[in-house]
């Protein structure tokens, strides 16, 4: 069974930081590409980074200089360091990987910026 577990979400004030960590089960977590996405209220889900299994990176446009994502395969886990944090950065975010025929979703964790 696959589980996705995100923590270190919080409050935080514009220009702060907050770091985001998602714990794997379930998987063969050093063979698999994983990522992060948020989605804001009204809007659609929307990808923030991937990282794959041998530590290529990509980045949406809006994050790219201020997130950071990365992985520990001994500890089956993966990280986004995220500065600069903006209000538009507001949304719950989620831990994701794909695993057979399927997508796998953390719970998700919620950012809030104020400004």
């Amino acid at each position: 069974q696959v589980q996705l577990v995100e923590s270190g979400g919080g409050l935080v004030q514009a220009g702060g930081s907050l770091r985001l960590s998602c714990v794997a089960s379930g998987i063969i977590f050093d063979i698999n590409a994983m990522g992060w996405y948020r989605q804001a209220p009204g809007k659609q889900r929307e990808l923030v980074a991937v990282i794959t299994s041998s530590g290529r990176t990509n980045y949406a446009d809006s994050v790219k200089g201020r997130f950071t994502i990365s992985r520990d395969n001994a500890r089956n886990a993966v990280s986004l360091q995220m500065n600069s944090l903006k209000p538009e950065d507001t949304a719950v975010y989620y831990c994701s990987t794909h695993w057979g025929p399927e997508d796998y979703w953390g719970q998700g964790t919620q950012v809030t910026v104020s400004s």
